[in-house]
């Protein structure tokens, strides 16, 4: 088995936000990562949910999206003040230029880019995804990574996530663009 990178004395230096769409891998590489790097980890969804003590569905269908953008600008910039960590924030969250301004300027990022069908087949049984309800929600899931690439791209670090790799791989490849980035180094 793989020694992880705990084990090895890496050490995150900065916060890393993980940025991309729904069903990129943003909570599950981000978790593999905390452990392997020994850091915690924070969500920004899970925050809001737990400070509205509602869902992002509800928040959405009561308050409408203007208002979780404003909550989700206000617990990003918290977390970005703590320690270092690994966070992993919603799909829309980094569209944002406000957002993209202040990670910037606090976090190192990184884009996991996924294809479509490999987005799909990781979401299409979801009803916890606000903005995929209606008819057709492949073709709003179409639509968004269509809308949300231009502003992707513009994160300095990105993997392109394959089908075919496990968590563990995708996080190797995660580590080791953190590690070229001097994101990761060794401790000492």
């Amino acid at each position: 088995m793989r020694e992880t990178a705990a084990h090895t004395g890496q050490v995150l230096q900065q916060t890393l936000v993980l940025v991309g769409m729904p069903g990129s891998g943003k909570t599950a590489i981000g978790r593999a990562l905390s452990a392997r790097l020994g850091a915690p980890m924070k969500d920004s969804d899970a925050e809001i949910v737990e400070s509205a003590q509602l869902s992002i569905a509800e928040i959405f269908d009561r308050f409408g999206e203007e208002f979780f953008r404003d909550r989700e600008a206000k617990v990003i910039e918290r977390l970005l003040d703590g320690p270092p960590c690994i966070l992993s924030t919603g799909g829309g969250a980094w569209l944002s230029e406000r957002n993209r301004e202040m990670i910037g300027a606090k976090a190192a990022v990184l884009w996991l880019e996924a294809d479509l069908d490999l987005l799909w087949s990781r979401v299409r049984h979801k009803t916890t995804r606000p903005l995929l309800r209606g008819p057709n929600p492949k073709q709003i899931l179409t639509d968004l990574l269509m809308a949300r690439t231009p502003s992707y791209e513009l994160a300095p670090m990105r993997v392109h996530v394959q089908s075919a790799w496990s968590i563990e791989r995708t996080t190797d490849e995660v580590e080791a663009e953190l590690a070229r980035a001097g994101v990761i180094n060794e401790a000492g």
